[in-house]
């Protein structure tokens, strides 16, 4: 199963633990985790079912590169980190 990680900064506005979920790419793993957490789903992904612009993942060291269908694929050992990304000067 790969491990899921959602940062620091996210967790102060979402209830969202470190957890491990099943699947073959990013979507799957999300969906199974957010199966459990609507108002995660809410907060990381947009109405589309995209990654939301002010997210970020990083996969196995490697930034998401399909942020519309996650479909990056992931194996049993991945870990996947969820992150708000942070702006400014």
């Amino acid at each position: 199963m790969a491990y899921v990680v959602f940062t620091a900064n996210l967790r102060r506005h979402v209830d969202c633990p470190e957890t491990e979920a099943d699947g073959a790419t990013v979507r799957e793993a999300l969906d199974a985790v957010f199966a459990g957490n609507e108002r995660l789903r809410g907060y990381v992904l947009d109405d589309q079912a995209a990654l939301r612009r002010h997210m970020g993942v990083i996969v196995d060291g490697n930034a998401l590169r399909d942020r519309r269908n996650l479909s990056d694929p992931i194996g049993p050992a991945s870990r996947i980190y969820v992150l708000q990304a942070l702006s400014g000067g």
